[in-house]
């Protein structure tokens, strides 16, 4: 039986909610077009440096980006 992957962050969500894409992310924050990929699909998890800056270059509220736990 899969294990089902845990989902942390709406990254993708929020990137489609603005018509952006991960690569547009990337090239704004000058980051690798891989490690934002992975945060997309929840992989790997930004720290929270990169999660502020994420919610800026979006112009969200970083709570935005997160998946609710309650």
């Amino acid at each position: 039986m899969p294990v089902k992957k845990k989902i942390y962050n709406r990254i993708k969500s929020v990137l489609a909610e603005k018509n952006k894409t991960n690569i547009w992310l990337a090239d704004q924050l000058g980051m690798n077009k891989t490690t934002i990929s992975k945060y997309c699909t929840n992989d790997i998890q930004p720290s929270m440096e990169t999660l502020f800056a994420i919610a800026e270059t979006l112009d969200v509220d970083v709570r935005e980006l997160l998946v609710k736990t309650k």
